[in-house]
């Protein structure tokens, strides 16, 4: 790979600084802004398999259509808007909670509060009577998630340097597969254990329930932690005199900053976010109605794809995270860029060998091995565009674009199933990431350009 894949501009430090030794960089995941970020990211990552993959796997089995599924998948929609708002989590103060906790903490803790209430709806929602009140407290969950992840991705932000910045990536990438094992995984040996023999049919609406309800009390990790934490260091901002300056600075001047420090390299920047995930994105809304078409079980797909992948996308992580410190971002976001497009290929192979543990473990294994890689490299990539001054409104921004396309055009995946098949539905996702090998090749050659200039 040339040279044109440096660090992006604003991570001059680390493009600068002499390469540290490979004992420095693993000291920094023992530092405690790195380790508080594992449990943050645990409660992170609870909620979007809930609401997303663990739900089209329960929707499945309750024998709701492919193309419904892949509609009601509309929901992740919020985590794409979340820009809309998050200017309101950058500065407004919630009263009570943000002179007692902090602005970061106390909207984190208000955001899981909405949170534990949806889980909490949706154990109680049977989708064979109405699908509403399930996809009511889906929303509820989406929105209180993507507020979440403002303020979260904010306070990652602020807690440390840009050098450092994949490394709590790697960690929080860490805490959020781990969550993802429990969302996935646990969710889904729940509900087996908690089945009656003697009950006919396929889906048991009672051992559902008592899956959602133990996730929901598996919050409780993200409300300990952000109590037990401390309020990062914010940069001082001028008080706003009237609504008009306080308007300006926390909706305008947010996304002027981004546009004033990037000018014509933004709308490369900005496309390259809104493609960057999409073949992982399109593919994975159905991956579980995948698993269930071709019989494979709830205890088979919890130990293959949501404890034994998650497991092979924290190796990833963890790789993506240290190869981005050593070699660059922009190295690694092509190579997690190739791997992901790769992989969707393997699942089109999977699909024409019908039930297989065997192979299902090596295609998840390269697929989450991939993801691994692709999103500590990614997450690094997108925190060092951010300003520290409008952090979470810009990171907003960056993250809402990365998942607004790829969650649109997931919402006619179980169409396209329907219409043509499980094999030519992974060998399209596998095509959508090849616009996506060229606008990290642009993007590299504009940042190792604009970096050489005196």
């Amino acid at each position: 790979m040339s040279d044109d894949f440096a660090s992006p501009t604003p991570a001059t430090p680390a493009a600068t600084a002499a390469r540290p030794s490979w004992g420095d960089t693993l000291r920094v995941y023992l530092e405690p802004a790195t380790l508080r970020m594992l449990a943050l990211g645990f409660s992170a990552g609870l909620p979007l398999l809930l609401v997303l993959g663990t739900l089209s796997f329960r929707l499945r089995e309750a024998g709701i259509d492919r193309t419904t599924i892949g509609y009601l998948s509309w929901v992740g929609l919020a985590y794409g808007f979340k820009w809309c708002w998050a200017p309101l989590v950058d500065r407004l103060p919630l009263p009570g909670l943000t002179t007692t906790l902090g602005r970061r903490r106390g909207w984190l803790l208000l955001s899981q509060a909405v949170i534990i209430a949806g889980l909490a709806g949706m154990a109680l929602a049977d989708p064979r009577d109405a699908l509403g009140p399930i996809v009511w407290c889906a929303l509820a969950v989406a929105f209180g998630s993507a507020t979440q992840d403002i303020a979260l991705d904010a306070y990652r932000i602020e807690s440390a340097d840009t050098q450092r910045q994949a490394a709590l990536a790697a960690t929080y990438q860490t805490g959020y597969r781990l969550a993802m094992i429990w969302a996935g995984a646990g969710v889904l040996w729940i509900a087996a254990r908690a089945e009656v023999a003697a009950v006919s049919g396929n889906y048991q609406h009672a051992a559902w329930q008592t899956a959602y309800l133990v996730m929901a009390a598996s919050m409780g990790v993200g409300v300990l932690t952000v109590l037990l934490s401390r309020e990062p260091a914010r940069a001082a901002l001028p008080p706003a005199r009237n609504a008009a300056e306080w308007l300006q600075g926390a909706l305008i001047d947010p996304f002027a900053d981004f546009f004033r420090r990037y000018k014509w390299q933004a709308a490369l920047i900005l496309a390259l976010i809104a493609v960057y995930r999409i073949s992982d994105v399109v593919m994975g809304i159905m991956a579980n109605p995948f698993y269930v078409d071709m019989g494979y079980t709830k205890d088979e797909v919890a130990a293959v794809t949501k404890v034994y992948g998650v497991i092979m996308t924290l190796a990833g992580a963890f790789l993506g995270g240290a190869l981005s410190m050593r070699f660059g971002v922009m190295r690694v976001l092509m190579l997690g860029a190739m791997l992901s497009a790769a992989t969707n290929l393997l699942f089109a192979w999977l699909a024409g060998r019908g039930h297989d543990v065997q192979a299902l473990i090596w295609v998840v294994s390269a697929d989450n091995l991939s993801s691994g890689i692709a999103s500590a490299a990614f997450i690094a990539y997108l925190s060092s565009l951010t300003n520290v001054s409008y952090s979470a409104t810009q990171y907003a921004l960056f993250s809402s674009m990365m998942l607004l396309l790829p969650k649109w055009l997931a919402g006619f995946s179980g169409k396209y199933v329907d219409l043509h098949g499980y094999v030519a539905f992974f060998n399209a996702t596998a095509m959508l990431g090849v616009p996506v090998l060229v606008l990290v090749w642009l993007a590299g050659r504009s940042s190792s350009r604009q970096s050489s200039r005196p």
